[in-house]
């Protein structure tokens, strides 16, 4: 999306006309119509304006190439989560195996590996997903207080068994 579609998509999402963005801009209409048709572009002051007008970054209002990059950066740094939530994964479920079979002790680290693997899944997701689904406040309260009780659970049950 370019500097003028992004513009007009502000301008009409605010029910706003050019000759009212120019009025608040201290520019011409015309000067807003050769923006919004990609014909010329604001000088520095008219692009803070704009941000704080519409309540938007500089970076989100120029650059679609910014918010790609920090978009693969956070991919990235989320997809480093992903082997270490397989491994906890994974050693949590020896673990159980040698809880029921070996020692009521190791218990203990399988609880640990559990939360290792609750921790490193939830950092799994990017950023920007997560704040996606954060959006959706019910189904993220409730996939949170699941997560929460599940590994309650299981330390009061160890808690019980070792001590009780």
């Amino acid at each position: 999306m370019t500097f003028g579609e992004k513009l007009k998509s502000l301008r009409q999402q605010n029910d706003m006309t050019q000759d009212e963005l120019a009025e608040r801009l201290y520019v011409t209409r015309t000067a807003v119509s050769k923006w919004e048709n990609d014909r010329g572009f604001p000088g520095i002051d008219s692009l803070k304006q704009i941000s704080a007008l519409f309540g938007v970054s500089l970076d989100d209002l120029i650059s679609d190439d910014d918010v790609k990059n920090g978009r693969l950066l956070d991919e990235k740094r989320a997809k480093a989560f992903r082997i270490p939530a397989a491994v906890c994964l994974a050693l949590a479920f020896a673990l159980a195996f040698l809880t029921a079979y070996v020692s009521v002790w190791c218990s203990i680290p399988c609880v640990l590996a559990a939360g290792g693997f609750i921790v490193c899944a939830l950092l799994s997701k990017p950023a920007y997903k997560r704040k996606a689904a954060r959006e959706n406040a019910a189904a993220y309260i409730v996939s949170r207080v699941a997560i929460a009780a599940v590994f309650l659970i299981a330390a009061v049950t160890l808690f019980i068994e070792l001590f009780g």
